[in-house]
């Protein structure tokens, strides 16, 4: 039998364009968690949320029912169910069909939301598409709205009547009630997970003193109640497993009309921390009562402003021996915190939302949690002595640990270059360094790096391609014996097993130029590491960092002040501007600047952009490919590009992609 061969047209007419909700469908875990219906639902509770957030709901029910249903009733103010003025369409019905509609965009004056769970505008519309039917209810200004819908489409259209006292809901005025049935069909499991759930509904409680949450289980026709009035303390006190060593550390701030200067009018943070000598930790965080259970640059914050108030208060008063460093891990170890920041426009790592990302947030939290800090152990001086005995020595048995690995490595340490800049730690978990592009850049990276942690060491011109250098005549170049020496570790091969018990630094960070040339440094260097130094590749100590192209001046708009932004890239700078024309700034109304180099960037620029642990951007490097193949693979693709020999190839390559590469002439 002959074989058939699959067609390979690729025309006109091979272009699919997915509407409406047909993306979510094709690909769900680009949208939500598949491995259980539980985000598709608290797409729906944070909706709740979000009107109890702004002052309009008291209560937020929550019901299991026995058919595999969920329901979500609160007393909010209700859906709109009006005809959209441009879309000609109830709202009620583009919010459940549409992606990227939601009220809150609106952030301008008198917006629908001031604060809300992000601004990706596809959630329900997510849970819309991936339940097998989805039925919503409004209540508002005297009448109830009903109408439904399967697999994401409307099956029973919008009935609008006058609201019945005693029949509709009993004396419900307002609201909206949401009944979902999860497809199964998406999910790795149809179940809910019941204790996330209960953790998610009970947090929401939390953060909310005043409003009631309740759960109700139709089967066992349970029903669970929370309400908090002393919200973080309460929850901090029952959740902690061990005593803590001190009393809470609690409090609150959040930017006034006349502080809008530094941050928008209502952005700020709520916080309980409980210090503790032993036992497991407790860390919750929330933005805009959204969890985000991978933290982000809020707990950055807070980690910053704890870290800064409590080394402030022992040198204050001499308490550190000599010869101990303290680090902010030392401080942060031993804190089992709950924190709830509102930040007007916030950006999450992905739609699940389980990282916060944005950078103005680690200054935020800090500037109100570390003078905050600072008065309460002036005030209370004997509890801070206690608290900075129990840093010092989570960071002498740090030291200890780290020293004994010092002794390991053995004596006949060559000679360190000149030109290194070095840190003052030797934990390899902490220790970075920075192989930096020229020079001027160089003086800016060690004035704006953390001298505990980073070292530097500045390359002058680019480094020698090493793809057919052979490895005993690899220390005839000077920038590569320095950056061996620097590392140590010495040049080997990809089936040798080199001693890497001298190796000096976690981390070796490619720091070079946005433009064309640092890149042809990156590849350089690259090709450097990968030929004669293939285990650090492959233990992940490799890793560029991406400093940006761009500054952007932003005016102040809105709510929103004055700021400079960053961009790495065209794309990243057409999305800033286009996020600026949104929050009211008109055109014209910024400045651009493009940074030519890195030396154009002074200390606390860099800092900000590249250095900073907690807001960087930094790329592991690692093979093509996850499996066995990968470094084969990698070999191939960079003898194509640095090989002598190759000319053919590379022209051949460029012949076929060169149009879609753009050049920065």
């Amino acid at each position: 039998m002959p074989t058939v061969k699959a067609s390979n047209t690729y025309a006109e007419a091979s272009i699919r364009v997915l509407k409406g909700l047909e993306p979510v469908k094709q690909r769900p875990g680009m949208y939500t968690r598949t491995d259980n219906p539980l985000h598709i639902v608290q797409e729906v509770i944070d909706n709740a949320a979000d009107e109890a957030l702004a002052g309009f709901g008291t209560r937020i029910a929550v019901t299991l029912h026995a058919d595999g249903s969920v329901s979500i009733d609160d007393d909010g103010r209700g859906i709109p169910f009006g005809l959209h003025p441009e879309e000609g369409v109830p709202v009620i019905e583009i919010v459940y069909t549409r992606l990227h509609a939601g009220g809150k965009f609106d952030k301008g004056a008198g917006g629908a939301y001031s604060f809300s769970g992000g601004l990706h505008g596809v959630g329900v519309s997510v849970t819309n598409a991936l339940a097998k039917r989805l039925e919503v209810t409004v209540w508002r200004e005297g009448q109830v709205a009903q109408l439904a819908f399967a697999g994401g489409d409307v099956v029973d259209a919008l009935v609008v009547r006058k609201a019945v006292i005693g029949k509709d809901s009993g004396d419900k005025k307002h609201g909206t009630r949401v009944r979902v049935w999860p497809d199964a069909k998406y999910f790795e499991s149809a179940e809910l997970p019941r204790h996330e759930l209960v953790h998610l509904l009970r947090s929401k409680a939390v953060l909310m003193p005043g409003v009631t949450v309740t759960l109700a289980v139709e089967k066992t026709q349970e029903t669970t109640t929370w309400k908090y009035e002393k919200g973080l303390r309460d929850y901090l006190m029952q959740q902690v497993p061990a005593d803590p060593l001190i009393p809470l550390f609690e409090g609150e701030q959040f930017a006034t009309a006349q502080e809008t200067e530094s941050f928008a009018e209502g952005e700020g943070a709520a916080w309980c921390v409980a210090f503790t000598d032993e036992g497991a930790t407790l860390r919750e965080s929330y933005v805009n009562l959204i969890p985000t259970v991978a933290g982000g640059t809020h707990e950055s914050g807070l980690k910053d402003g704890l870290f800064g108030a409590i080394k402030g208060f022992i040198e204050l008063h001499a308490l550190c021996p000599k010869g101990v460093k303290l680090m902010p891990d030392d401080v942060f170890n031993r804190a089992s915190f709950v924190l709830s920041a509102k930040v007007l426009d916030p950006q999450f790592q992905g739609q699940i939302k389980e990282r916060l990302n944005s950078r103005d947030a680690l200054r935020l939290v800090s500037a109100y949690v570390k003078p905050a800090l600072e008065l309460w152990l002036n005030q209370h001086v004997e509890w801070g002595k206690k608290l900075a005995e129990l840093v010092i020595r989570q960071a002498q048995t740090r030291q200890r640990a780290a020293q004994k690995v010092e002794k390991r490595r053995g004596s006949g340490v060559a000679v360190l270059p000149g030109k290194l800049t070095d840190c003052e730690s030797r934990d390899l978990l902490h220790n970075e360094v920075f192989l930096v592009e020229g020079d001027s850049a160089g003086g800016s990276a060690k004035m704006g790096r953390n001298k505990e942690t980073q070292a530097v060491l500045p390359l002058r011109g680019k480094v020698l391609n090493t793809w057919e250098v052979e490895r005993d005549r690899l220390f005839a170049n000077t920038e590569i014996h320095d950056i061996a020496v620097a590392i140590g570790v010495d040049p080997h091969g990809p089936n040798d097993t080199p001693d890497l018990s001298g190796l000096r630094y976690g981390k070796v960070c490619i720091l070079s130029d946005a433009d064309v040339d640092g890149s042809h440094i990156q590849v350089l260097l690259l090709t450097l590491f990968f030929r004669h130094f293939p285990k650090l590749v492959e233990a992940g100590h490799i890793y560029i960092a991406r400093p940006p192209l761009y500054r952007i001046d932003a005016p102040a708009r809105g709510k929103r002040p004055a700021a400079k932004l960053y961009a790495l890239d065209d794309g990243e700078l057409e999305a800033t501007l286009d996020k600026l024309r949104k929050e009211g700034a008109r055109d014209g109304s910024w400045s651009i600047s493009r940074f030519k180099g890195l030396g154009e960037m002074n200390a606390e620029q860099l800092w900000d952009t590249t250095l900073n642990p907690e807001t960087r951007r930094l790329l592991p490097v690692s093979w093509l490919g996850s499996e066995g193949g990968g470094f084969d693979a990698t070999a191939v693709i960079l003898t194509k590009l640095m090989g002598k020999g190759e000319a053919a190839a590379r022209r051949e390559l460029m012949e076929l992609h060169g149009d879609a590469v753009d050049v920065d002439v």
